[in-house]
Parts: structure tokens; sequence; C-alpha cells
């Protein structure tokens, strides 16, 4: 119980940071920092930068899953980069959501130049982090059903850890606000958010010092068929394992459309609904359900397996954004929709996680050796590739909808609305159902099936084993 909980508080830190870095710093740039008329140039050069930065690294991100195979150090090969990792992006993200010491404007080249190499920091080090910490699944055990505990821990811990900033967001930015910039309890402020990020950057690396104390991986048979991994390797490593890039292709789709909408929600509840503090409730409301949904799991993946958790889920978020497209104003309405939409996300995301993590051993099976961050590392590009795309989207969604500064649901057009619309509901219900297609045609990696390949693997490795033992004596 130590190692599940310590595991789960180091995924609460690092979606926490996840959350805030991927949703909130458009919304800290097109609220806070560039409000006048005449900023939306800024704006679309940072949401420029930060698509292309975040596009360009992610294409490294298995090379950095290869560096982490690759590490052997006392501490193992994880919580060294787990810990790294999270410091460096920490501070780099108190950073971001700043002012830079007032630089935004006054030298808005240097800047720009200054939020560039930031968030290429953030990012190749939150990589590192991000890649270790869940690469450490498979490590921990080769048992499905140990693995579905650690796993279930773990995104008990991300869910918490993702939705609590929605829950404290607000009233943490005005309490901030209120005490560094003395104004009355009810504005924001820069240095308020500021404080908050703060906040977040102390769970982020207190969550990670936590879990590299208490997580060790194991030592077995199978762990220990590797080798150095080189660059050819590892793009041999991906590009073979057949499962891997289905799974790939069709969470894609899946987590593009959810961090599209879940972006979108806090304008959804300031420019349509006019009620910014009632955001508060999707965070408390999707904290609970995160629970229970995240509880299930386990007790559904023994009944009717992850295929379907992940086709039903999918299904069970349609429903959702139909309710949404029949809400409007109404915030009962939208609440409802919100839960309709949110509940089987951890679901859908553990089913992805534990097949991706059991198509180590396929890859294994397939390759002849071991790649165990190569191949996790995968989940987390995605992510991140949904998350850039995701951040392009909503700067120049809230530009063109006239969604910025302190405009008014009334002051937003009818054209601004479908346009907004669109983007926030009818291109992810699309994505989606195609995501349920691919998932259901092509992935056929279950938990029966990862069952005999541990057992090839174990077979096929004491046989190697036995061999080299009678090459040694005959020598």
């Amino acid at each position: 119980m130590r190692k599940y909980i310590s595991y789960a508080l180091g995924t609460f830190g690092h979606d926490a940071f996840y959350n805030t870095l991927s949703i909130y710093f458009m919304m800290f740039l097109t609220s806070q920092l560039f409000t006048n008329s005449g900023d939306e140039k800024m704006v679309g050069i940072v949401t420029m930068m930060v698509v292309v930065i975040r596009v360009g690294e992610i294409m490294f991100d298995p090379m950095i899953g290869g560096i982490v195979d690759n590490t052997n150090t006392r501490w193992g090969k994880f919580r060294p980069w787990i810990m790294i990792g999270s410091v460096v992006a920490a501070i780099g993200l108190v950073f971001l959501f700043s002012d830079y010491f007032g630089l935004a404007w006054n030298s808005p080249i240097f800047y720009l130049a200054l939020v560039a190499i930031t968030f290429l920091m953030i990012d190749v080090f939150y990589s590192f982090s991000d890649i270790a910490l869940w690469s450490m699944l498979p490590a921990v055990s080769l048992d499905n059903k140990t693995r579905t505990k650690f796993g279930t821990a773990s995104r008990i811990g991300s869910t918490l850890g993702a939705q609590i900033v929605i829950v404290i967001i607000t009233p943490a930015i005005l309490l901030f606000s209120h005490w560094i910039s003395k104004v009355p309890f009810g504005q924001q402020t820069r240095a308020g958010w500021t404080g908050y990020v703060v906040i977040v950057a102390l769970l982020c690396v207190g969550g990670a010092l936590i879990t590299c104390l208490n997580i060790k991986e194991e030592h077995n048979l199978i762990r220990s068929n590797v080798k150095h991994t080189t660059v050819s390797d590892i793009f041999r490593a991906i590009g073979r394992n057949k499962q891997l890039l289905w799974i790939a292709a069709s969470y894609f789709l899946f987590a593009f459309s959810y961090v599209v909408t879940n972006s979108l929600l806090m304008y959804y509840f300031t420019y349509r609904l006019g009620d910014a503090a009632a955001y508060t409730w999707v965070g408390v409301i999707t904290c609970i359900l995160g629970v229970i949904s995240v509880s299930l799991f386990p007790a559904l993946e023994a009944l009717i397996q992850r295929k379907a958790i992940y086709i039903g889920g999918i299904a069970f978020m349609l429903i959702g954004y139909i309710i949404f497209l029949f809400a409007g104003q109404s915030l009962p309405l939208v609440l409802v929709a919100v839960s309709f939409y949110f509940f089987p996300y951890p679901l859908i995301f553990l089913a992805t996680l534990m097949t991706i993590t059991d198509s180590v051993e396929y890859g294994q099976l397939v390759n002849g050796v071991r790649n165990e961050s190569v191949t996790l590392s995968v989940r987390p590009l995605i992510d991140k590739l949904a998350g850039a795309a995701s951040n392009g989207i909503v700067g120049i969604v809230a530009v063109v909808a006239g969604m910025t500064g302190s405009t008014k649901p009334s002051e937003i057009t009818a054209a601004g609305v479908s346009q907004f619309n669109m983007f926030m509901f009818y291109i992810p219900i699309v994505l989606l159902i195609i995501a349920a297609l691919i998932f259901y045609a092509k992935v056929d990696l279950t938990e029966a099936k990862h069952a005999e390949i541990v057992a090839e693997l174990r077979k096929r490795l004491k046989a190697q084993q036995s061999q080299n033992a009678s090459a040694q004596q005959a020598d």
C-alpha cells in the first residue's frame, strides 16, 4: 500500500503540472498578459512558437526513452530522471506564467526569445520525468493483476492531480491576487496566477521525491533481456511493434479530442455562460467521478476486458457531447454534460496505458530485446502532440471567436459561437468515432494474449540461458 500511495502521489503532482501547462497557459496569455487592442499579434506569435516547439521536441521523445533505457545507476534507470526532470520543469513553469519582469511589454522580442527557451526547457525535462515515471509500470511486475493495481493507483493520483487544479485554480488565483497585489478579493492579477503556479510546481517536485524514495524496479529474467539502445534500435522497436502503432493511432484521435474540449471548457464558462466562478464545480465533479471511475477499472477489466472499456467509454463521452449541444447557457445541463463527458476518460486512459504496457512484452517477442522506456514513451508523446495541437487551436479560436480580455457573453457574435462550437464539439465527436473504430478493428493485444506472450518469453529465455550455460561448460 505504501508503494501504491507513493506512485499515486508522484502522478498527482505530475498531472497537476501537465494540466496547468496544457490548459491554462493560453488562458493566462489571453486574459492576463495580452489583453489590449493590438495584442492579438503577440498571442498569435506565442501560440505558433508553442506549437512548433512542442511538435519539434515531441519527435525526440523516443530518443529520450532510449536514453532512459540506457541509464544504469545505483538508483536504477528511472528515478534519477524523474527527479531531475521534475525540478527543472517546475522552475521553468514558474517563469512561464509571468511577465518576465516586465519584458513582455518593455522588450517583446527579448520576451519571445525567453519564452521559447523556457518552453523548450520545460518540454525536454518534463519529457524525461514523464517517460521515466510511466516507464516504471512494466518494471514493477510482469503480472497483469499487480500491474493493474499499480496502474489504478497511479491513475487515481493523476486524475486527482489533473482535476484538483480545476477546483483550486480560480479561488487560488483570487487569493494570491488579493495577498500579493492587494486588490479587492474577486479580482485576478498576473501575480495571483504566478502564486498559484508556484504551488503546482511544489506539488510536482514533492510528488516526484516521494515516488523516488519508495518505488524500486523489479529484477527478473525477462527484464534482463536488454542491450544498449541505439538510434536505429529506437525506431525499429516502435516501427515493428504493430500493436503499439495501432494503439497510438487510436489514442491520438481520442487524446486530441479530449484536450481540445477540455481546454475550451474554461472559455465556455467565462464567455458563454458568463460565470467563470462556476468552473470550480467542474473540478469538484470530475474529482469525485474520477476516483469512482478509476476505482471501477480492475473490476471492469476482469468483467468485460479493456477493448470493451475503451469503446464503451467513447460511447459514454458522445452522450456527454450531445447533452452539451442542447445545454446552451443552462449551468445544470452543462454540469450534467461534463459528468457524462469526463466519467469514462480515466477508464479509457487506463485501458490504453495497460495495453501499451503489455506491448512491451509483445515488442520484446517480436524484436528479441526489451525496450521499456522507448515503448512507454509513445503515450506521453501522443499526449504532448495532442496538447501542442490543442494549444494552437485554442489560441486561434479564442481570438477568432472574440473570447479575449473582458469581453462579455452578450458581445460574442453568432458567427463566433458557431466557430467555437465547431472546435469544441463537432470535430471532437467525429474524431472519437474514428478512434473507437480503429481500436475495435486493429488492437487485439488482450489480457489473455499477453499472458501467452509472457509464458513464451520465459520459455525462450530459459532455453537460451541453458544453451549459454552449456556452451560455457564446454569451453
